[in-house]
């Protein structure tokens, strides 16, 4: 039987984050939109991740809705530390990022999300950042979806 947090069928996203000129990404589904006005979304990050360092010393992101045609980045982005591999150099070699907003995103999304860190507070393993919208932009609706990374054995939930 499975547990009750992981009988919902969840969106993927990317959380892309930056260090001066340089991106990482990462792949999260501890996100939820919490506050209409203003908008708002609440985002739970390792602590051990690359991502949480970008988002304590530059507190700005983009958060990615991934398409259903992302699913082949998920060992990538979800399983490689950024700490030791160079995601953007990855990225780049497969013509997979674009620009918005003045930023390396990943081509393609469902939707982007650019986001600034309100807050944040140690919740455990994760640090759960409360962050502003500050623009979007919908470019389709195929979703890629964790019953989608079920059904291609990426991940066992």
């Amino acid at each position: 039987m499975q547990r009750p947090w992981n009988l919902i069928n969840l969106p993927v996203y990317s959380l892309a984050t930056y260090s001066n000129e340089t991106v990482n990404m990462n792949i999260c589904t501890y996100v939820s939109a919490v506050s209409m006005k203003p908008k708002r979304y609440i985002i739970a990050v390792d602590h051990l991740t690359h991502t949480y360092q970008n988002l304590i010393k530059h507190p700005h992101a983009v958060l990615q809705l991934l398409g259903k045609d992302h699913w082949s980045l998920i060992n990538t982005l979800g399983k490689k530390s950024g700490k030791n591999y160079s995601k953007e150099s990855y990225l780049e070699k497969k013509k997979l990022l674009t620009g918005w907003q003045s930023k390396k995103v990943l081509a393609n999304c469902a939707g982007w999300v650019e986001l600034n860190v309100l807050s944040y507070h140690d919740v455990g393993d994760h640090m759960l950042f409360v962050m502003d919208v500050q623009q979007f932009k919908t470019n389709h609706t195929h979703v890629l979806m964790l019953d989608d990374l079920r059904k291609k054995k990426l991940i066992r939930i």
